[in-house]
């Protein structure tokens, strides 16, 4: 009832307003006129199907530009690859690796290494691959006096065979040192260890010793957070202090149950993919890749090893 009154008002006093009232009441509500366009209708599809073309040149120019840089950068690459394969090869000889590395102020104790599966090499064949490419590294290893590789492949596959992994990497230090073979230690996290085939210890070789750890992604961010887990419950059971729980002991027992922290770490491919590298690991750890590199080379190894010579290190305090 009170509406239809009031609408019946409105509607009483509207009628007794004239039009050019009723205009000056609206009139401030109604939105600014807007200047007519003086522009040609016609010029309109012309300006923007230039300013089409100017994009798509200014794109392919761009393009051009850039495949042209790509293409010149990986023949650059190509080209020194080969000089170096001509002037630095090891010919299965530990003599011309040390010499190789004679000038080097410093080595790495602990190299590891990113290795995976190509494309299209799968099952059997993928895992002779990785077992060729460990076995490679770590005779070069061996040769250059590095005691410790770590080598890194997200599926596990070498973890599954550790015993045929030892059989594999035996036989390539053979033909590269003959006789005066180094003992090898094959290894992974929660893994009985084998030293010269055998599940126990035995004295190391007078040629040197290379201990080798497999580790995959199960030992990166899931250790951490059994860890995490491990010390939350003793803090709740009262078997340790929430103050004793520091970085040195994260890292004591991290380094216990997968690895300590490596000096360098190769990264065989293009671009830089840890793949789930443990990440505890290497905060201060410094790590190379060859750009238009596909692969495990010598080459690559070789400069990284320059590489970590050149680099200088600041920890801080």
């Amino acid at each position: 009832m009170v509406a239809s009154r009031e609408a019946h008002i409105y509607r009483r006093d509207v009628d007794k307003l004239s039009v050019s009232e009723r205009e000056a009441l609206l009139k401030p509500y109604l939105p600014s006129k807007t200047p007519t366009s003086t522009r040609n209708p016609k010029a309109q599809p012309i300006r923007q199907f230039f300013k089409t073309h100017l994009h798509i040149l200014v794109y392919t120019v761009m393009h051009a530009v850039f495949s042209l840089y790509i293409r010149l950068r990986q023949a650059y690459h190509v080209v020194l690859n080969r000089l170096f394969a001509i002037l630095y090869y090891h010919h299965r000889a530990p003599e011309l690796i040390r010499q190789d590395i004679r000038g080097l102020n410093k080595i790495p104790q602990h190299l590891s290494v990113i290795l995976e599966t190509q494309d299209g090499e799968q099952g059997y064949a993928g895992l002779e691959k990785l077992l060729d490419d460990v076995a490679e590294i770590s005779a070069w290893c061996a040769g250059a006096g590095i005691p410790m590789l770590s080598v890194y492949e997200k599926t596990g596959a070498l973890k599954d065979h550790l015993q045929r992994t030892h059989h594999t990497v035996s036989s390539r230090l053979h033909a590269y040192f003959g006789r005066r073979v180094p003992s090898l230690q094959i290894q992974a996290p929660h893994v009985p260890s084998f030293l010269d085939g055998d599940e126990s210890g035995q004295p190391p070789s007078s040629a040197g010793h290379l201990s080798i750890l497999l580790i995959s992604a199960d030992d990166g961010r899931s250790t951490l957070v059994d860890l995490t887990k491990t010390l939350t419950e003793m803090a709740q059971r009262n078997k340790i202090s929430a103050n004793d729980i520091s970085l040195d002991l994260i890292d004591a027992e991290i380094s216990e149950s997968v690895m300590t922290e490596p000096d360098l770490l190769i990264v065989f491919g293009p671009y830089i993919q840890l793949q789930g590298y443990p990440p505890w690991q290497i905060r201060l750890t410094e790590i190379y890749h060859s750009q238009d590199s596909y692969g495990v080379g010598y080459q690559v190894f070789l400069r990284a090893l320059h590489n970590f010579a050149k680099a200088h290190m600041k920890f801080g305090r």
